[in-house]
């Protein structure tokens, strides 16, 4: 029996021959052409009449092109009508060719399997029987009646036997494996489904990512240019508030330029992390007219670009909430390398807050950007006693 047939569903899956081992046909094909060949050159070659000859020869050799334009074809289309069709035919020619030369009992080896892949192998067996019929009634005739009765049971066990148990075999196998077939089809799909959710996901978090990178440096730079121009309005003197400003917006341009190149924060673009932390301290003093203290503890050394990334926007974060919230009189950062720990401090003695009840998109953000970078965010604050935040990332 042909391993291309399903239990109960003969030729499903030929139209996608070739996707599996069960539904490659070619190996069959070959066997039916060497076993129509084989009978055919023998007969040629034997004591035969030459009508014998040409019958035999004409009746097998025909079986192949008949196999070609309409066995095949409604094996690929699942079509059983035609398929039963061309097996009724196959068989007459078989039945002659035997009843002409017995050799040609070799044959069946070949044509079995056909009745398989036409029908399930619990009615393909009566196929079977049927092809084994004229062989038996060739060998029931002979004179020796001992060794006809020997021939028969040969024939019937070889081709009956066999061929039905091999075929029923075969088709359970066959079943199985088209279903684990499916279940790695589903697989497949399951992971092409989960890694159109991962890219999604990804664009997701770039799409945060690009939103705190903006509200980091455009927003908040805008945020202290309206700031001092605000001041400077109310100065007889605003070419201090005037120039910083200008300044501060030159800064803006930078970050905007950054965040379209390289997405790299403009203060770390030609200074190390500390320089960057020192600058951005100072030039929120000047805004603040305040004290911003900065200081290094431990060996500083060069660090991942996302952690520099994730230090220098939460230093910016803090400060921004500092400018716009707290009024404090004093501030003061601190940047500690530890062994395996970075850890940035923004203090102040403002006006402090609830951390519970308030939650800004810039904490949001600042923390997004912190776990992202493997590490962790904390906020200790109240109302009048000040602010901390306190960044630690891996080194």
């Amino acid at each position: 029996m042909p391993d291309d047939v399903p239990l109960e569903e003969p030729a499903r899956g030929m139209s996608r021959a070739g996707r599996h081992a069960w539904e490659k046909l070619w190996g069959w094909e070959l066997l039916l052409l060497v076993t129509v060949v084989v009978p055919v050159v023998f007969a040629l070659l034997g004591d035969l009449p030459a009508r014998e000859k040409a019958i035999v020869a004409c009746c097998l050799l025909a079986i192949l092109p008949l196999y070609a334009f309409m066995g095949r074809p409604a094996i690929a289309r699942e079509d059983r009508r035609t398929g039963l069709v061309y097996l009724a035919l196959v068989t007459v020619l078989y039945t002659v060719g035997v009843l002409h030369f017995s050799e040609t009992t070799f044959t069946l080896f070949g044509l079995c399997p056909q009745w398989f892949f036409v029908l399930p192998a619990r009615r393909a067996v009566f196929g079977v029987v049927a092809l084994s019929l004229p062989p038996a009634l060739v060998a029931l005739s002979e004179e020796e009646p001992v060794g006809a009765f020997f021939d028969v049971i040969v024939i019937l066990i070889t081709a009956v036997f066999f061929s039905t148990a091999f075929g029923i075999w075969v088709e359970r196998i066959t079943q199985q494996s088209q279903e684990r077939a499916e279940l790695i089809e589903q697989l497949e799909a399951t992971r092409a489904e989960l890694a159109r959710l991962s890219a999604e996901r990804g664009a997701q978090e770039e799409r945060e990512r690009l939103a705190g990178e903006i509200h980091d440096t455009l927003a908040q730079g805008f945020s202290s240019i309206i700031m001092l121009i605000q001041a400077a309005q109310t100065q007889a003197d605003p070419s201090r508030h005037l120039a910083l400003a200008v300044q501060t917006a030159k800064e803006n341009l930078a970050e905007a330029r950054a965040l379209i190149s390289a997405l790299t924060p403009a203060p770390l673009e030609s200074s190390s992390l500390v320089e960057a932390m020192r600058r951005i301290a100072a030039r929120t003093g000047e805004e603040l007219g305040a004290h911003v203290g900065f200081e290094v503890r431990g060996a500083a050394r060069p660090l991942p670009t996302r952690v520099d990334i994730a230090l220098v926007r939460a230093l910016q974060e803090g400060l921004a909430n500092v400018r716009k919230h707290a009024a404090a009189r004093e501030v003061r950062v601190v940047l500690e390398y530890g062994e395996r720990l970075v850890r940035l401090e923004v203090g102040d003695d403002g006006a402090g807050f609830d951390p519970g009840a308030t939650e800004g998109f810039g904490l949001r953000t600042m923390q997004s950007r912190v776990a992202q970078a493997g590490g962790t965010l904390q906020v200790r604050s109240a109302v009048g006693e000040g602010t901390t935040v306190t960044v630690e990332v891996p080194a």
